[in-house]
């Protein structure tokens, strides 16, 4: 396809100030979706209704709040973009996400386009919200400034105090409803597919919100999955029918999911330095039932055993190598903030097991940690058969 060019992009948004007019997402009710049991669990998207909104700042504004892009003012830096720590006029603290010149400028709009795009239908307190962009003198998007950072930040900065089980449940419980959001009761059926600690922000109260929608794709409710090429994401968190076949839908953030919250549980990185993915290395653990040996040794012991339980039980379902076998977000949230888990209802066939464990027996890619990549230029998609 041939992407917009920027002159394209200056008169899309030329009239100033939008807004997203669809219909706002209904309240969700867990008990609706498919194979889910009855359960008293607190409905995810259950918030004050408002509607997303975002403007074009002019790069006069940005220039002025990141004092001219400083150094001092970076905050991020990833492959096709560097962030900024800017303050509006008004004393806001903004994030400004400048999509960099080292790449060429069809991809750098590809991005650019994808991630207003997807952000412009969505709205919930876990996902992070988009103010607004500008198109002069390059590409910009502007967001709320996350003032903790990333989780990856927080969690794996030595220097940084450890962070107790508290905030990291807070954390896989908030990243869970803002997926089920995107799946279910978003106006767009959303896929992220790059789910991972640095992609989580945490605002001054540790709340996460999703970030980085540069990869993301929106399914339409007929299509089963995308079939994509380029394989493009983090090595240690990609899903087996992904990384194989390039087979895209939720069960994707689903395997991700898992392996996210096998982070915060474990404080390891998903890919360590002799190139072990994390999930590979706690499945026969998580399997043995010794959850005490994955959890992160900085805790001290200090953790709920009940919150352990279900988080560590929910993310060993999340990683199988089937996704027919893992659980969808309203289910994980059952689990996770549920009564009694039902360990019944997710027990395999032993044949199925079989295949799995063979599967993981295969060693794991070798690749740089937390690294990305991407082997070709093409994108299908697949739908329901009638």
């Amino acid at each position: 396809m041939r992407y917009v060019r920027t002159s394209s992009l200056k008169r899309l948004f030329s009239f100033g100030r939008h807004s997203f007019d669809g219909e706002l997402p209904k309240a969700c009710n867990l008990n609706d979706e498919e194979n889910n049991t009855s359960g008293d669990v607190a409905c995810p998207t259950a918030q004050t209704p408002r509607r997303p909104t975002w403007k074009c700042f002019s790069f006069q504004e940005i220039f002025q709040a990141t004092n001219g892009f400083r150094s001092e003012n970076m905050v991020g830096r990833g492959g096709y973009a560097e962030v900024y720590r800017g303050i509006l006029d008004d004393g806001q603290a903004i994030a400004v996400k400048m999509l960099t010149k080292a790449t060429d400028d069809e991809r750098k709009e590809k991005e650019f386009l994808t991630e207003i795009g997807t952000l412009g239908h969505v709205c919930h307190s876990n996902v992070t919200s988009l103010l607004g962009c500008c198109i002069e003198n390059g590409l910009y998007l502007i967001f709320q400034f996350s003032s903790k950072g990333s989780v990856a930040s927080v969690l794996h900065d030595d220097k940084s105090p450890t962070m107790d089980w508290e905030i990291r449940y807070k954390i896989a419980v908030g990243t869970a409803k803002g997926l089920f959001y995107l799946h279910k009761t978003c106006p767009r059926r959303i896929i992220h597919r790059d789910i991972k600690a640095s992609n989580i922000l945490l605002s001054e109260e540790y709340e996460p919100q999703i970030s980085d929608f540069g990869l993301a794709k929106w399914l339409p409710s007929q299509w089963t999955h995308h079939s994509i090429v380029p394989i493009e994401g983090t090595f240690g968190h990609l899903a087996p029918e992904y990384f194989m076949h390039g087979v895209v839908d939720e069960k994707t953030d689903v395997f991700a999911f898992g392996v996210f919250c096998l982070e915060l549980i474990s404080g390891k990185k998903p890919v360590d330095n002799s190139h072990q993915s994390l999930h590979s290395w706690a499945k026969p653990l998580l399997s043995r039932g010794v959850i005490e040996e994955v959890v992160d040794p900085r805790l001290e012991g200090t953790f709920d055993s009940t919150q352990l339980y279900k988080l560590a039980f929910a993310a060993s379902l999340c990683i199988r190598a089937s996704s027919i076998w893992r659980p969808t977000m309203s289910e994980i949230l059952e689990i996770i903030l549920g009564g009694e888990v039902d360990k019944e209802k997710w027990k395999m066939p032993e044949e199925e097991e079989e295949e799995q464990e063979e599967f993981w027996g295969f060693e794991d890619l070798e690749c740089e940690c937390d690294s990305s990549f991407s082997t070709s230029p093409h994108d299908t998609f697949s739908t329901r058969s009638s």
